[in-house]
């Protein structure tokens, strides 16, 4: 067989792999100024196994309707900005790919659930960030460290906190927890989780205020243990053993 007839092949056989597909997709639709309750509606769009949910909204909103609004911005599972509900599970959009999907279906995308929804799949993130901020998620030290020196920390402290230190407040866990649909006032699993993060840490001095807010009726004692937010994190995190220990930290009186 010849060189020529070697490339040839290959890039026939390139080109059988690399195939396109066509995946319908029903987005629940909601415009504030024209619906009175939201709608679904279906869009084919041509995609390939490598694509992610998120270039298919690219391609509805570019190609088919502009009007599609929804949050992204790293588009690569950073900024947290595009969590929303896909086959019925919260995910990222741009960290869902094709391939992973059942394309044999329509593949629902829709807002996530418990925050007031503006439009299509944006909602008002206003109540998730107050109730992050009440759990003051900020270091507090009453001591300063020596002029031009660091705030030491050995490794076993800083790995105390490691995996809380990992959130990116994309709300995918707390919009997925039963307990905060039902009840606007609980503080939520991103909450819980960023309260964790300081409540471990060696270096800060106010984790029994953090401790005391958290033991609020409204606090982890709403929590459930279902596990809806360990899976939906993007980032891994063990969100529910983080609740837990601080439901553990709360009874002892300290981290």
């Amino acid at each position: 067989m010849t060189t020529a007839t070697l490339e040839n092949t290959s890039a026939g056989s390139a080109d059988a792999a690399i195939q396109s597909f066509t995946v319908t997709f029903l987005i629940r639709r909601y415009d504030p100024e024209v619906d009175s309750e939201p709608r679904w509606q279906d869009f084919d769009v041509e995609m390939y196994a490598t694509d992610r949910v998120l270039d298919a909204l690219h391609k509805i909103k570019w190609e088919q309707d502009g009007s599609l609004t929804f949050r992204r911005s790293c588009a690569h599972g950073i900024c947290g900005s595009d969590a929303m509900r896909i086959n019925g599970r919260n995910r990222l959009a741009c960290k869902t790919l094709i391939k992973d999907l059942d394309i044999s279906k329509p593949i629902y995308v829709e807002a996530i659930k418990g925050l007031p929804l503006e439009k299509d799949l944006v909602v008002d993130m206003e109540p998730f960030f107050a109730s992050y901020r009440e759990v003051q998620p900020f270091l507090q030290a009453r001591t300063t460290p020596e002029p031009g020196k660091e705030r030491i920390q050995d490794v076993a402290s800083r790995a105390r906190f490691d995996d809380t230190t990992k959130c990116i407040l994309c709300a995918a866990c707390t919009s997925s927890c039963p307990v905060f649909w039902t009840d606007g006032q609980y503080f939520g699993p991103a909450a819980i989780v960023n309260a964790h993060r300081f409540i471990f840490d060696s270096r800060d001095d106010e984790a029994k205020v953090r401790l005391d807010i958290l033991n609020d009726k409204e606090g982890v004692w709403r929590c459930r243990t279902t596990f809806n937010c360990t899976d939906a994190c993007p980032r891994g995190i063990e969100v529910t053993k983080a609740i837990a220990e601080v439901k553990q930290a709360i009874m002892r009186g300290k981290p």
